[in-house]
């Protein structure tokens, strides 16, 4: 789950999967809890039913076949309605007149057929009654027999006993529920690491996701990943392939079409060709520089390998980029200098380091009007080093601070010489050892502000 992300750490999300797997658990199991109660409750209601009807039809038939009769003992109702219990009645051998009965205030009369039968005594939910009515006897004068029970007891009975049966489900339910999403979690754990493995993914060397712990479930879309990934990398080294290839096979033309622009510099007479020749110069010059640029990034871009960084003194190293762009400051009648307030020590490789600053002086230097100033300071910034490259060129406007760092973006009316690189591969190079790169528009006049935040030196920085 990336982005993996609609709500991260809310399992109750509606498009939670754990969220739809125990809803549907949930339902499942009351399901089976309720349809088990109602099988439960027909089925001993049956089986009650049955239970008890044999029970009328014994007391019935001991009270029939006694000599001399039995007399019922009287109950009242609380026993007939909260107990079951059975009411017995005597009548006389034509059954019009009721000789006996345990509740008399019971007015059922004799049954016209033997056997079982249900009876309403009202509308009420106590008011319906299981008959059964015994056969005549053998001999004339023998008085008929007739036992009853309330029906609302039977179904109380009934479904106490089916809730009961469906009380051990009721009570495991929660049980069930929390196994049930521990092992939902314990699987989707390894959908977790799945996301973590393609969030720790470098875009420039991305590698094959591991099957080893991944559920069959979801292999296919891992492996469908991989092959993306197979295809991304696949682009990715056609793309610095072409771009090497490029700058390598038009580096050596170059080079050798400015080496006959300076051999033809003598014999170009002055006025307006020598404007032009100025002019063809330039341009072969900024394509010299773009072709650098271009190989500078293809090499950024490449996988970074497993070297061993080493410990790089960052002023050392400032004060060799300056001197060595002192010529680009002298062609502009640029001032550049430096100020070293503290000294810092960087784990990485020297070559890019330079990359990040030569190309941010570089871009300072460009961006100065000529006759202007460019100061490369390295001091400390909320507690830790930082190097700030100013110049008091037209600075950025707000608008388009965002994109400056993409390729080939120049912002519009900047001066021309350009390649719209410099800074792509500055952040690019940073990003690989820690540095984070800031740009912004300076407040105590107009110019730029380039800050770059130095990685925890393996020392602390001591102040000159």
């Amino acid at each position: 789950m990336t982005g993996a992300d609609r709500g991260s750490g809310r399992w109750w999300r509606p498009h939670s999967l754990r969220t739809q797997l125990l809803l549907w658990l949930i339902t499942l199991h009351l399901g089976a809890a309720v349809l088990t109660a109602w099988f439960s409750f027909v089925a001993y209601g049956n089986l009650v039913h049955n239970a008890l009807d044999d029970q009328m039809r014994l007391v019935a038939e001991s009270y029939a076949g006694s000599d001399p009769l039995k007399i019922p003992r009287p109950m009242d109702g609380e026993a007939a309605f909260s107990r079951g219990a059975f009411i017995v009645q005597i009548w006389s051998p034509d059954g019009h007149t009721l000789r006996a009965s345990s509740w008399p205030v019971l007015a059922v009369p004799l049954q016209s057929r033997a056997g079982f039968g249900d009876v309403s005594t009202g509308a009420h939910s106590q008011s319906s009654w299981r008959v059964f009515t015994a056969e005549p006897g053998p001999r004339a004068d023998q008085p008929r027999v007739q036992v009853l029970q309330n029906e609302d007891y039977r179904r109380r009975r009934a479904l106490r006993r089916a809730l009961l049966e469906g009380l051990p489900i009721t009570l495991l339910l929660p049980l069930a529920l929390l196994i049930l999403w521990i092992i939902v979690s314990a699987a989707s754990r390894s959908l977790r690491a799945v996301a973590r493995d393609v969030a720790s993914q470098d875009e420039r060397s991305p590698t094959e996701l591991s099957l080893a712990r991944v559920p069959e479930e979801i292999a296919p879309l891992v492996g469908a990943f991989n092959n993306l990934l197979s295809r991304v990398r696949s682009a990715f080294a056609t793309q610095r392939r072409f771009v090497q290839d490029a700058a390598h096979e038009l580096r050596t033309p170059m080079a050798a079409i400015g080496l006959q622009i300076e051999n033809l510099r003598a014999h170009v007479p002055a006025g307006e060709a020598t404007e032009r020749f100025n002019q063809l110069e330039a341009g072969v010059t900024r394509a010299q520089h773009l072709i650098e640029q271009l190989l500078n990034l293809s090499r950024q871009d490449a996988p970074q390998r497993s070297t061993a960084g080493e410990r790089v003194d960052i002023e050392v190293l400032l004060r060799e980029s300056v001197s060595q762009l002192m010529v680009l400051a002298d062609a502009r009648r640029v001032d550049i200098g430096f100020e070293g307030g503290i000294a810092a020590v960087v784990v990485a490789p020297a070559a890019e380091l330079r990359s990040v600053f030569d190309n941010l002086i570089d871009n300072a230097l460009r961006y100065a009007p000529e006759g202007g100033v460019v100061d490369v300071k390295l001091h400390q910034f909320g507690g830790h080093a930082v190097v700030d490259v100013l110049d008091n060129g037209p600075g950025i406007p707000k608008a388009m601070m965002g994109r400056v760092f993409d390729r080939f973006f120049r912002v519009p009316g900047a001066a021309a010489g350009g390649s719209g690189l410099g800074l792509a591969i500055a952040r690019t190079a940073a990003e690989r050892h820690g540095l984070r790169i800031e740009l912004h528009n300076r407040e105590d006049g107009p110019g730029l502000r380039a800050r770059v935040h130095l990685p925890p030196s393996p020392a602390a920085p001591l102040s000159h």
